[in-house]
């Protein structure tokens, strides 16, 4: 048995790094060839994640799928391990001051880890309960490092943000962008920040509504103390209301972890990851099929204004929504609009492109499933494509969907379903996708699964592929579910190999 049941520590936030060593080779000392060889791709040797603390609800039920794919070339025993956070913020929404963690408190979470991984190809989990469920962070070496993804699932049975709430534990980064957050009334909003180093981290907040950068003075200038996390209320940010907002988070020195915990008191809640970095085309994937409303949201960084093509990849080709061909984003602005059950019975991915001069933009949506009192959320941000390989842990034999997008040529992809966390064997399948499709596939399922399993997606030929993974459930007639993107894991690093010269010692 892999399950742990994961100790009860307060805890509040997100946060993610991939870190890379390699070691470069010395060629030999003929020095007839001075210029570096080709780069090689080498595995990370090294790999930090967290996840921020679940749920304030005391109905909160949580899972945690730990996994890192079998990597060709991946040296060294190593671990994978995840421990609660040092300490959380002393009240919510409010700024983090540097010195206030308790010291007791310190020693107890410095302890036993609460998860700590199996062997790579097979999932390990656990569990926590309640509102007082920790926030994680961890890290992983050797074997263990390359693409370690860390999968977290949260039921919430009633009150704001019913439903199912999930994210991959992020990485930890500069700058963030999240467009499709909220301050309106019934939405419940907090950015979560993580910082993992051992020096305080300065973080400035920008907010932008549908006419430009909200006043806001308490989101400059925010210390989020060493090994601490801080949920930020982005009511508490400003006064104004606003159905639909871009947060902009940027570090001045050190690095966090970030996401957004965006809960709805009618309309349920997940989490809102940070979307892909501003780009003229945008690929938004894995939209469900029987989605009732689509909101996308758009901001243009920049100085100028953003004109671009709206199309869904359904899968017999590309369809232009009706009455939303076109979407014109002024620069600054968060723009809105409300493409309704645009996928109509069938797998669907927005795509965004320029109709013109190219201006880089974000965007994200919200999905809606359901209908009247038993509607849920989620939200699907625009998210990198899958160049090598990328991996979704925490499946279970029934309510998994995976969408494959090839936007712009066909391509031919290898899906992988791992070894169940308590047993079964592995299984592969490839798919072929036709230029301009969304696809869901049919899921491998390990032969004799028990627990849950990862599917790992790896491109073999073609164009850019794009995927998401949905899981679902019915919730006493609410069609629960979350929605996770799955951008490349960059489980490898360029190298270049070097030669030798001796000839630089000489005078």
């Amino acid at each position: 048995m892999n399950r742990t049941t994961l100790s009860l520590i307060a805890g509040a936030s997100a946060l993610a790094a991939v870190t890379a060593v390699a070691s470069v080779t010395a060629p030999d000392a003929s020095g007839t060839d001075t210029a570096a060889r080709a780069a090689a791709q080498l595995p990370v040797e090294r790999t930090s994640l967290a996840c921020p603390a679940p749920s304030s609800s005391d109905l909160a039920e949580t899972s945690y799928a730990s996994f890192t794919p079998v990597t060709k070339g991946a040296t060294g025993k190593g671990k994978a391990e995840l421990r609660a956070a040092d300490r959380k913020s002393t009240e919510t929404g409010e700024r983090g001051k540097a010195g206030e963690t308790d010291e007791t408190e310190e020693k107890e979470k410095a302890g036993k880890p609460v998860l700590e991984a199996g062997e790579p190809g097979k999932p390990t989990t656990g569990e926590a309960s309640g509102a007082e469920s920790p926030a994680l962070t961890g890290s992983a070496e050797g074997t263990y490092a390359p693409g370690w993804t860390v999968q977290q699932t949260t039921e919430v049975t009633a009150g704001t943000g019913r439903g199912l709430q999930g994210l991959s534990c992020t990485v930890p980064d500069t700058e963030f962008w999240f467009p499709g957050a909220s301050t309106e009334e019934g939405r419940t909003d907090y950015l979560h920040l993580t910082n993992p180093d051992d020096s305080a981290a300065v973080v400035d907040i920008e907010l932008y509504g549908k006419e430009g950068e909200l006043e806001s003075a308490v989101g400059e200038g925010m210390t989020v103390p060493p090994h601490s996390t801080e949920p930020i209320l982005l009511s508490t940010l400003t006064a104004e209301k606003q159905t639909n907002l871009t947060v902009h988070v940027t570090v001045r020195g050190g690095r966090v972890g970030a996401a957004v915990q965006a809960l709805d008191d009618k309309l349920g809640g997940d989490w809102l990851t940070a979307a892909a970095d501003p780009a003229g085309s945008l690929v938004l994937p894995g939209i469900p099929e029987d989605a009732t409303a689509v909101r996308l949201v758009a901001f243009s960084p920049g100085d100028s204004d953003a004109d671009l093509k709206v199309r869904l990849a359904s899968p017999s080709g590309e369809i232009t929504p009706a009455g939303n061909e076109t979407l014109h984003v002024k620069a600054g602005m968060t723009t809105a609009i409300d493409l309704g059950d645009v996928t109509r019975g069938e797998a669907g991915s927005l795509v965004l492109t320029p109709t013109a001069e190219e201006v880089p933009v974000v965007a994200a949506v919200r999905v809606l499933r359901g209908k009247g009192s038993a509607q849920e959320s989620a939200f699907v941000p625009a998210t990198r494509a899958v160049e090598s390989r990328a991996s979704a842990a925490g499946n279970g034999a029934k309510g998994t969907t995976l969408s494959l997008t090839a936007p712009a040529e066909s391509a031919k992809v290898k899906v992988t379903a791992s070894a169940g966390s308590e047993g079964g064997s592995p299984v592969s399948r490839t798919y072929t996708l036709k230029a301009g499709t969304t696809q869901n596939v049919e899921v491998p399922v390990p032969s004799g699964l028990e627990g849950t399993y990862a599917l790992t997606v790896e491109p073999l030929s073609g164009g850019p592929v794009h995927a998401a993974r949905t899981l679902g459930t019915d919730q006493d007639g609410v069609p629960a579910f979350t929605i996770q993107t799955l951008p490349d894991d960059r489980g490898t690093v360029s190298v270049p190999e070097t030669q030798e010269d001796l000839a630089v010692l000489q005078e």
